[in-house]
């Protein structure tokens, strides 16, 4: 972290301190909230969750490096008393971005945002040190979070912005607010807590309503509802895309001989074919493009860009993590940490890639969540499209969504059952397979479905 003494801490959280030898010792590592996680001179959050509350953990966190804690009670241990825990490490986090002179950058959209924030985090370390969220840490908790880990030397401090409604992704901004912003585009998800994709995309465009003059919005005009954000900035406008005129585009998508997607990237007189050479999937050749023209509006060479995209790899885990079991040639595709109707889409369209004409195509689908009036809809469309595809054998998790599903899938013709989600799915998939399958795992975070993927991975052949 930028450094900031603990008297300098308790000013702008409006704190009291509490059992502190020295106000004048700065505070140097980041905030956790995970006490198991501690960096040498940070700064430990006492919050409190459903089961667990952070207070019980100050004097370990302490004992494990913490300089101090904010806690919204009197502990036993170096503390700054708040009034609310959460709304202070925001207060720090603005004060952190206040102080840093590299170039913020935040990326939001309804999906791909983590894949393409690898993906970026890859190119813009080639250019310089580079901050980004670890996972999915995109919102109030992991927001300050990640930008307490900026340092004065960090090039780039690369932001992830998540919304379940309006008005999440204008505080963000408030608290940090970036010169570079990226909207990939508007789907689905969360539309029962939205209403309506127009209700989405207002969301997402407060990202680039914060944007100073210098600054640049990058926006994806494929998407018709993003295309029309280039009238909602003051600042200047690049855009990326397949179709249709835009500054930075991906032409000649394919799939190499081992799954890869490969694309030539091309902007003004530039030109470069690319291969993701760890990334699977083609839809994410649209969040490899959007990383690719966000580094563009950062000043990132394009040769830089180009190598970046071919050695980018997707660390933060559960998005199309392919693996093959060398026992039995049975490869897993880990797309399970969430599941928006078109990621389930573009999933289903990646497995056919991967397993090609000679190999079985297995899904296991968990019940997307949160799609309101449109529920029955979605699952019909993913139906059709597990059908399109030929997938040889589906199973579906959930409850009566997933079984209409299931339903619809059968009424084609096509082996499709249910099963319960519990301890035994693992196995339950691992008895049905055969030496060479090819296996995708999909569903809603909230159904676990990722534990299911990595079992299975770890499995051996059914005897």
């Amino acid at each position: 972290m930028i450094p900031l003494t603990l008297a300098d801490i308790a000013q702008v959280t409006r704190g009291q301190l509490h059992n502190l030898p020295d106000a004048n010792a700065l505070v140097a590592g980041p905030i956790s909230f995970d006490s198991r996680d501690i960096a040498a001179d940070g700064l430990f959050a006492c919050l409190k969750g459903r089961t667990l509350d952070g207070h019980d953990f100050a004097v370990q966190a302490v004992a494990n490096g913490a300089k101090a804690v904010l806690a919204d009670r009197p502990v036993d241990a170096p503390a700054i008393i708040v009034s609310d825990v959460l709304e202070a490490m925001g207060h720090i986090a603005s004060t952190v971005a206040e102080e840093y002179t590299g170039t913020v950058i935040a990326v939001t959209g309804s999906a791909g945002k983590t894949t393409t924030k690898d993906v970026l985090e890859n190119i813009l370390a080639l250019d310089g040190p580079t901050v980004a969220n670890a996972k999915s840490f995109n919102n109030e908790i992991g927001f300050p979070v990640t930008v307490s880990r900026v340092m004065p030397t960090s090039r780039y401090l690369l932001l992830e912005m998540g919304a379940r409604g309006k008005g999440h992704i204008a505080s963000l901004c408030q608290m940090v607010r970036p010169r570079i912003a990226t909207v990939l585009g508007v789907g689905s998800a969360h539309l029962g807590e939205f209403g309506s994709k127009q209700a989405i995309a207002d969301a997402k465009a407060e990202i680039i309503h914060t944007l100073p003059e210098h600054g640049v919005a990058v926006l994806n005009t494929d998407d018709p509802l993003v295309a029309p954000m280039v009238r909602q900035t003051v600042a200047r406008v690049l855009t990326f895309g397949t179709t249709g005129a835009c500054d930075v585009r991906a032409d000649d998508i394919n799939v190499s001989p081992d799954s890869h997607p490969t694309f030539a990237l091309k902007h003004i007189d530039r030109e470069a074919h690319v291969t993701l050479g760890h990334i699977y999937g083609r839809h994410n050749v649209m969040n490899a493009l959007a990383a690719a023209a966000t580094a563009i509006a950062a000043g990132v060479p394009f040769d830089r860009i180009a190598q970046g995209l071919e050695t980018a790899e997707l660390s933060s885990g559960g998005r199309m993590e392919v693996t093959r079991r060398a026992h039995d040639g049975v490869t897993i595709i880990n797309d399970a940490f969430n599941a928006s109707p078109e990621s389930v889409l573009a999933a289903l369209e990646a497995l056919a890639d991967i397993a090609g004409p000679e190999r079985r195509r297995i899904a296991v689908l968990g019940e997307m969540a949160e799609l309101g009036d449109e529920a029955l809809d979605w699952h019909d469309k993913v139906a059709h499209k597990v059908v399109v595809t030929g997938v040889h054998r589906t199973i579906g998790v959930g409850g009566h969504h997933a079984q209409h599903m299931i339903n619809a899938i059968r009424s084609s013709g096509l082996d499709a059952t249910s099963a319960a989600l519990a301890t035994g799915l693992a196995g339950h998939v691992n008895a049905q397979l055969q030496p060479g399958d090819v296996v995708l795992v999909k569903g809603a975070n909230a159904l676990g479905l990722e534990s299911v993927a990595r079992e299975l991975a770890a499995m051996t052949p059914p005897v």
